[in-house]
């Protein structure tokens, strides 16, 4: 089969590699579409992890072979694939922090070589904890780019969760990404007024048609006023800082008010540095935290928000492009242009 394999120093090849061996209670999946991550950009840009490996984890396709004992699925099920299943049973897992159970590090979906979710290749191996509880079925009548977003949807969910924004709170959303649009109709979906931040006008737009109630370039306009302006004075009672660009955790301080909740998202290499006045967070008894990756907690319900069409993912997708594309695709998603957003990869179509 053909994969797009991770060389090190940010190289991505497209090679020829066997097709993975299943064994008892696994799955063999065709990949129909991966979405492109940028957490999967991170790794390859700065060479977080040693290669060689086939990455990409938001992973729809369809059930090719089944290993011994598997129950519940049959060769042609539609279905999307996590690649991360906590324990349930450790200390992490018993305070819901499955993110930090040493079996949710352990990735379980491969395409050969070090697992690292193998979707940027036509074929997959689901190993036999995920299939257990990590795969869920697409309905007919729902495409395989659509399915694909059930992963990030559902690490977006449990981050509003966290959040935990009430009926009419006002919430700054920075970077109206293909993440950031997701948590802007998740909290819209909720109630929520969302002032979106981005700078590029098409994703601004498409924020307002996702349900922001202002949409804004922080270049041009003063966003901690603005959310002053809608909250008498006070300041955002939220703040998702959804990209990763330089400074914006110290902007969302500034537009938060006293006792807001700040969630970083985006924040996800080591090299990565904030620099915040301790009375900001202490005085100002804001809450400052963190969320990432994937929450079986919450995992039907994402599923649900995908497939019951509850939000338009679709308008989501830009740019389809095959596996021999993958290089083109990285380089799209790490500098996006005016009509870039969401990037599905098609191994096999």
């Amino acid at each position: 089969m053909k994969a797009a394999v991770y060389k090190g120093d940010g190289v991505i090849s497209v090679e020829d590699v066997l097709v993975p061996s299943i064994g008892p209670g696994e799955l063999l999946v065709r990949v129909e579409a991966c979405g492109v991550c940028h957490t999967d950009l991170k790794k390859v840009q700065y060479n977080l992890l040693p290669p060689p490996r086939v990455y990409g984890h938001e992973t729809a396709g369809v059930v090719a072979q089944l290993g011994a004992g598997v129950d519940g699925f049959a060769v042609g099920d539609r279905v999307i694939v996590f690649h991360h299943i906590p324990c349930g049973d450790c200390f992490y897992c018993a305070r819901k922090l499955y993110a930090q159970c040493a079996v949710y590090k352990k990735v379980g979906v491969t395409a050969g070589f070090e697992p690292a979710g193998g979707g940027f290749a036509q074929y997959v191996r689901v190993m036999d904890w995920i299939v257990a509880r990590g795969v869920e079925k697409i309905p007919d009548g729902i495409s395989f780019e659509v399915a694909s977003f059930v992963e990030p949807v559902n690490t977006c969910l449990k981050a509003v969760e966290q959040l935990d924004a009430a009926l009419g709170d006002v919430v700054v959303v920075m970077g109206q990404g293909p993440i950031g649009l997701i948590f802007t109709m998740l909290l819209q979906e909720r109630g929520v007024s969302v002032i979106a931040t981005d700078t590029i006008p098409g994703r601004l737009a498409l924020a307002r048609k996702c349900g922001a109630a202002e949409a804004v370039d922080p270049t041009s306009q003063n966003v901690a006023g603005l959310a002053k302006d809608r909250t008498g004075g006070r300041g955002a009672d939220a703040v998702v800082v959804a990209t990763a660009a330089k400074g914006l955790v110290e902007q969302a301080v500034e537009c938060s008010r006293p006792g807001a909740r700040i969630l970083l998202f985006a924040q996800t290499s080591p090299t990565e540095r904030i620099e915040l006045s301790g009375a900001s967070i202490c005085v100002g008894e804001r809450i400052l935290f963190g969320s990432y990756s994937a929450s079986v907690d919450v995992q039907k319900r994402s599923t649900e928000l995908v497939f019951g069409g509850k939000i338009p993912l679709h308008l989501l997708i830009s740019h389809r492009m095959p596996l021999e594309s993958i290089q083109k695709a990285f380089e799209l998603a790490t500098r996006p242009t005016a009509d870039s957003l969401k990037i599905v990869v098609t191994p096999n179509g």
